[in-house]
């Protein structure tokens, strides 16, 4: 038995005993493990620290260790797995190489968060249920909001969640994560925090979104109320009586309260994530200034002053949505240092992922169809499985234009174009590109704003439609007349 067959029948018994399946991390140490590398070794050919692999191995142990009901550890995994996997085989308790043939395609389905094998517990099960594929993941879980830690429904893009994982783990690091909206962006966050965590860093989120209007009064109030919540996060009592100079600007305060007070406060790195940075754009002014602070805090962990060992505790990770019409000064902001992550959509072997973890068995031609509608937007992608999966449409009700008016995607269709209706030149424009039979030539700062909605693709000088259902929705005739009327 090698070690992608004690994977596949390992997979299941996983999941009856804890209602997770080993994720990729966990898979990866096994395998290493079971060919004997040390944990540097292994933490060096996946890009993770030795630190991490021992601390995730160590669990890992525990839980093969209750669910397979006998002592593992790193130098007997794979003598004591094929020992006891065997045995559990010829028991009965797991009857997989019967009738479930363990080849590279039943892998696939049996690590596949969407299906799993049946298992009434790790010592007891009856055939049919060993044999019977069902689907396994929550899918009451709608499409919307962050895709949390535990959900199926989160499909990695390599490389970019390793790359955000080695950035977090430079001094002074920053990370600027920007897409449309609905592309993920909160969802990474999420895992770049956790494994922050994992990594025994100190994290703080930030949703300005939960931020009080009168927050955004002024530059001044603004400030102040991130610094209390910071040290909040923190376990720290607010001193903004004593650190705060009147005589000097607000961003120098600012910087005073985290060189002097906060940061010496704490003895490992910390993780600061800013999400809904949208919201501070509505107050130039205030953002112009306050990403400024930003970008000056990056660039004092490189200074090699005294000051630099302070300031290389602190990593930043700041996420905001590209449809958000920018009015800040570039040249002052964070937007452009550190490591840019922009969130591509979906390939189709990543929609193929996403449709076997909904429990359906789709050929690529319906792959193709589906992505031709609603191209590779995760949350397009979703929306339309969700409903499919609980059969409330079919694949081929969503195909006729009566998709643009439908409840799957009529509220997304109805917020894509209230927002355009703030901009009617932007509105007028897409109408263009959306009734044109041909790829149509846009100026250059309406093209990128478009795109930056997720409603075009940028080709050269030109642009097409971002996808089938906006080509349809923005070429029809009670649209075409409300651009009109302005």
């Amino acid at each position: 038995m090698n070690i992608e067959d004690s994977i596949a029948i390992l997979q299941p018994l996983v999941f009856a005993k804890t209602g997770k399946y080993l994720d990729t991390l966990q898979l990866n140490i096994l395998r290493g493990a079971w060919d004997n590398q040390s944990y540097e070794e292994i933490a060096e050919t996946h890009r993770f620290s030795a630190a991490h692999a021992k601390t995730v191995g160590a669990n890992l142990w525990d839980l093969l260790s209750q669910v397979i009901e006998t002592k593992i550890n790193k130098k007997n995994v794979q003598v004591v797995l094929e020992r006891k996997l065997k045995e559990l085989a010829t028991d009965g308790v797991t009857d997989v190489t019967d009738e479930l043939p363990v080849t590279s395609e039943t892998i696939g389905k049996i690590n596949n968060p969407s299906t799993v094998i049946s298992v009434t517990s790790v010592t007891s099960v009856t055939t049919s249920a060993a044999t019977s594929v069902t689907t396994a993941a929550p899918l009451s879980e709608a499409p919307g909001g962050i895709v949390t830690l535990n959900s199926p429904f989160y499909i990695p893009r390599p490389p970019i969640e390793q790359r955000c994982y080695d950035t977090i783990r430079q001094a002074g690091s920053l990370i600027r994560i920007q897409a449309p909206r609905q592309m993920g962006k909160t969802s990474l966050m999420a895992r770049i925090l956790d494994y922050s965590r994992q990594e025994e860093y100190l994290t703080v989120t930030l949703n300005l979104q939960l931020a009080s209007r009168n927050v955004f009064s002024n530059l001044e109030r603004f400030l102040q109320w991130f610094c209390v919540i910071v040290g909040k996060s923190l376990g720290l009592p607010n001193q903004l009586a004593e650190y705060w100079d009147d005589i000097l600007d607000s961003n120098s305060s600012t910087t005073d309260y985290f060189e002097n007070y906060l940061l010496p406060q704490i003895h490992t790195p910390i993780v600061i994530a800013l999400d809904d940075m949208d919201i501070l754009f509505r107050y130039p002014d205030i953002a112009s200034d306050f990403l400024g602070l930003l970008r000056s805090w990056y660039e004092k962990a490189r200074y090699g002053d005294a000051t630099t060992d302070i300031w290389k505790k602190l990593r930043l990770l700041v996420v905001h949505s590209t449809e958000t019409i920018l009015t800040s000064n570039t040249e002052q902001s964070p937007f452009n240092v550190g490591l840019l992550m922009e969130l591509p959509e979906f390939t189709p072997s990543q929609v193929q992922d996403l449709v076997q973890r909904h429990g359906l068995d789709w050929d690529s031609y319906q792959i193709e169809q589906l992505m031709n509608l609603v191209g590779g937007n995760p949350y397009l992608v979703r929306k339309a499985l969700f409903h499919i999966h609980h059969q409330e449409v079919t694949l081929e009700q969503l195909l006729p234009k009566s998709a643009t008016k439908g409840r799957v995607y009529g509220e997304h269709l109805r917020r894509k174009l209230g927002y355009l209706q703030e901009y009617p030149e932007l509105l007028t424009r897409l109408i263009q590109v959306a009734t044109s039979p041909i790829p149509v030539e846009l100026e250059r700062v309406q093209a990128v704003k478009l795109h930056g909605m997720g409603l075009v693709q940028i080709r050269g000088k030109q642009v097409i439609p971002q996808c089938e259902l906006y080509r349809q929705y923005f070429s029809q005739e009670d649209i075409s007349e409300l651009a009109i009327s302005y």
